[in-house]
């Protein structure tokens, strides 16, 4: 089962406004934030989460050689992640 997690991001911007997101912080549970750098971003459209409900623009990006999706929404981020 998945859940919409918000996630903490890294990015930057260049001169005509395009967005690139860098790294991924994961705030686990018991505290812990986990960092995750953004291999490659491979594609930007404005797209809904089918899975987790929400709509925005996706990033779908290489994390650890692992394709995932990434949303920005009304200025927050979140991941497709496991409950």
């Amino acid at each position: 089962m998945l859940e919409k997690t918000y996630v903490g991001v890294s990015l930057t911007v260049n001169r005509r406004g395009d967005v690139r997101p860098r790294t991924i912080f994961w705030y686990d549970p018991e505290g812990e934030i986990r960092k995750y750098r953004v291999d490659r971003l491979k594609h930007v459209c404005r797209a809904a989460s089918t899975k987790v409900g929400g709509c925005g623009m996706r990033y779908t990006v290489v994390v650890d050689g692992r394709e995932t999706f990434l949303f920005e929404e009304d200025g927050r981020w979140f991941v497709e992640g496991r409950a």
